[in-house]
């Protein structure tokens, strides 16, 4: 495993950064006496029990990896020398360029993990711009404490994945609501059709993580199912099942 070293959160008194700081320390990642969190207010009840900071410079000192968690509407107020520090920002919007000119570092990464990284669930793409050949192991090793990481080459797929994977949750969530909305109208109890549609959404979920194929071999496969014939189970056929 890749040596990370002492981490920062900027912002760890956040949802997210709270989110990402009891991912690290939780999966082992980062141990809590080698991880500092900054907030702006209060701490947070219920947080990691690593040291914490109003001071942002004072945590770019003790780390070796800085992670910037703050909105990006708050962002020109964060005043920090990081240079020679891997800085990581999951603020959307916030070009790789800028973080470089404002913080001092030339090692500057940017990743988009979601509102499932609270449950390890997350699917966080990054991009890096790095002389040090290890700073995406290390980019890849923090967020894979919050779920499934990839790698993208080109800085505007991070801007894409703000509105595909950044508001993921969103997505199942207005299918669900549609098919509790028919439902009701049709008749069905509201608590029925809420408990239905939830469920379709999550056993959908875990029905193609299990078969691991496409989504369009998915839909294929009940498009095709007739009746008794078991067609629909050509995906676990094609996995071995």
């Amino acid at each position: 495993m890749v040596a990370i070293g002492r981490v920062g959160i900027i912002g760890g008194g956040g949802w997210l950064g709270s989110a990402i700081a009891k991912a690290l320390v939780g999966s082992g990642t980062v141990s809590d006496q080698l991880l500092t969190c900054s907030f702006r207010s209060n701490k947070p009840e219920n947080s990691v029990d690593c040291l914490w900071t109003r001071d942002n410079s004072e945590l770019v000192k003790k780390s070796d990896v800085v992670i910037l968690s703050v909105r990006p509407g708050d962002w020109s107020a964060i005043d920090i020398d990081a240079g020679g520090k891997l800085v990581v920002s999951v603020m959307a919007g916030v070009t790789v360029e800028d973080i470089k000119r404002r913080t001092g570092s030339t090692r500057v990464g940017r990743a988009l993990p979601n509102a499932a990284a609270e449950i390890g669930y997350s699917y966080t793409p990054f991009f890096v711009e790095s002389s040090e050949p290890k700073d995406a192991d290390i980019i890849d090793t923090l967020f894979r404490s919050c779920g499934t990481v990839d790698a993208v080459n080109q800085e505007e797929h991070i801007d894409y994945f703000t509105a595909m994977s950044g508001s993921g949750a969103a997505f199942p969530a207005l299918l669900a609501e549609a098919l509790m909305s028919d439902a009701i109208a049709r008749g069905v109890p509201a608590e029925v059709a809420q408990r239905a549609a939830q469920q379709v959404i999550i056993g959908a979920g875990r029905l193609q993580e299990f078969n691991n194929v496409s989504p369009s071999e998915t839909v294929k496969s009940f498009v095709d199912y007739k009746g008794n014939d078991r067609s629909w189970h050509h995906c676990d056929a094609a996995n071995g099942i």
